[in-house]
């Protein structure tokens, strides 16, 4: 089916751009999806402020998620946040099963979000050279996720010994 959107980006610019926000989708999806895992099999003495800090980072994915799909359909490429499509194309490390202690809690969602960092930079950079709007909305992103990366390094140095 042809697309019932048109771009306002010539179709180069648009397939640049689709791809990275769909890219940045999928880990967004899959970043909300690994919070709330870790959110229900949280335990330890730390587990309030955890859980807390949990359901702000699936907040943060939620919202910047449902930002950058509606980036893509208003550039006239549907997003696609499946689950298969989510599981198939992630790049952010898989949670472990079952119930999780606070500290390896801390430790994996806070070395998850790095990778949700590193992957987002290089798309950044690409929207930049595509679609300066899209580019735009990726900085917004990057900003709340290298805050919520500062504040998941600063729990786990606690648990490395470093605080």
């Amino acid at each position: 089916m042809a697309s019932p959107i048109t771009s306002p980006l010539d179709d180069g610019a648009r397939d640049i751009t689709a791809r990275v926000l769909q890219e940045t989708l999928v880990d967004l999806v899959d970043l909300s999806l690994t919070a709330k895992q870790a959110h229900w099999n949280l335990v330890g003495k730390q587990f309030r402020d955890i859980h807390l800090h949990l359901d702000e980072l699936v907040d943060l994915a939620r919202q910047h998620g449902d930002n950058v799909a509606e980036r893509s359909a208003t550039i006239g490429a549907a997003p696609d946040g499946r689950t298969r499509t989510v599981g198939r194309n992630t790049g952010l490390p898989e949670y472990p099963e079952g119930y999780v202690s606070d500290a390896d809690t801390v430790l994996t969602v806070s070395a998850t979000v790095d990778v949700a960092v590193d992957r987002l930079r290089p798309r950044i950079e690409q929207a930049g050279k595509s679609d300066p709007l899209t580019e735009d909305l990726l900085i917004e992103l990057g900003r709340a996720l290298e805050e919520a990366r500062w504040m998941w390094q600063a729990q786990a140095a606690g648990y490395r010994g470093e605080a």
